[in-house]
C-alpha cells in the first residue's frame, strides 16, 4: 500500500515551535486525512523533534538561504536571538528521509513556511514574517530523494499527483 509522510502537526499534535498544532490548516481536506489515518496510509513526523528539539522551543528560520544551502553547509538555520540550530535540523531532516524510505513513502505532506517542512516558500530568515521562494531542510533532502512534498495549500495538487501514480489508490482512497 502507498504510504504518506506527513508533518505531526497537521494531524494535531502539539509539536510546532510554540507548542501548538497546524491541524487548522487542513479543515478543509480533514475527512480525507482521517480516512488515510484510518486506512495505514500516513506516516506522522516532526523533523525538529525527530532532530531533539524541545517543543516550545524559540522560532528558527534559514539565515542567508534555503534548505539546500543548509544541507550543502553554505546556510544556517538560527533563532532571533542567533542561537544555531542548524545541526538539529539537519539531523531530524535526516530521521524524517530514514523512516520516509522505511516505509516506502511516495510522497509528502508538510507544514508550510517552516525552516523544516516549507515546500513552497519560506521564511526570509530576518524575523519580519516576509517569505521567499525555497524548501526547508526536510523538503529539501525529501525533494533530494525523490519524494515530492505538497504543503496544505497544494493539497489539490497532491490529489492529482496520486490520481496519476496509482489509480487503483486513488478510486480506493480518494474522495
Amino acid at each position: 500500500m502507498m504510504k504518506l509522510l506527513i508533518s505531526a502537526c497537521l494531524m494535531g499534535q502539539p509539536v510546532r515551535y510554540d507548542g501548538r498544532a497546524n491541524d487548522d490548516k487542513t479543515d478543509n481536506f480533514r475527512h480525507q486525512l482521517q480516512r488515510w489515518q484510518e486506512a495505514g496510509i500516513l506516516i506522522p513526523v516532526c523533523p525538529e523533534v525527530a532532530g531533539g528539539l524541545p517543543t516550545p522551543r524559540p522560532a528558527a528560520e534559514i539565515d542567508q538561504g534555503d534548505g539546500e544551502a543548509v544541507l550543502q553547509g553554505k546556510a544556517r538555520i538560527i533563532s532571533r536571538d542567533t542561537e544555531d540550530f542548524t545541526r538539529e535540523f539537519i539531523d531530524g531532516a535526516q530521521q524524517a528521509l530514514a523512516c520516509a524510505q522505511r516505509h516506502g513513502v511516495i510522497a509528502a505532506l508538510l507544514a508550510a513556511r517552516s525552516p523544516s517542512c516549507g515546500s513552497d516558500g519560506i521564511y526570509n530568515g530576518e524575523f519580519n514574517a516576509t517569505l521567499r521562494e525555497g524548501m526547508g531542510v526536510t523538503a529539501a533532502l525529501l525533494s533530494k530523494h525523490g519524494i515530492p512534498c505538497f504543503s496544505p495549500e497544494k493539497f489539490p495538487d497532491l490529489l492529482q499527483w496520486l490520481r496519476q501514480q496509482n489509480k487503483t489508490f486513488a478510486q480506493q482512497f480518494i474522495d
